[in-house]
């Protein structure tokens, strides 16, 4: 039985084939995030078939060890007790 996926259709987007705010986070190491803590999305990383489907937004991962996109809501996270510096 597959699930409707809201955020497929948000702000116009196309229909995913498995809604991405379901899945499991995308794992990302602290040498993965940029100068600032964080990573873009949309992201090859995340393995997305339209890695380039919506605006590229800025998620800060540092933080809080994890973040989701407004747009897909992918979300990356950092590994369970690793934690990365932010140069905020």
């Amino acid at each position: 039985q597959s699930q409707i996926c809201p955020l497929a259709h948000a702000g116009g987007l196309n229909p995913l084939s498995e809604c991405e705010a379901m899945k499991e986070p995308v794992i990302v190491q602290p040498q993965d995030l940029n100068g600032h803590g964080g990573v873009f999305c949309p992201n090859p990383k995340a393995d997305m078939a339209l890695w380039n489907s919506h605006p590229k937004v800025f998620l800060d991962v540092a933080r809080t060890g994890q973040a989701q996109c407004p747009y897909c809501g992918t979300r990356y996270a950092l590994p369970e007790g690793v934690r990365a510096s932010s140069a905020h």
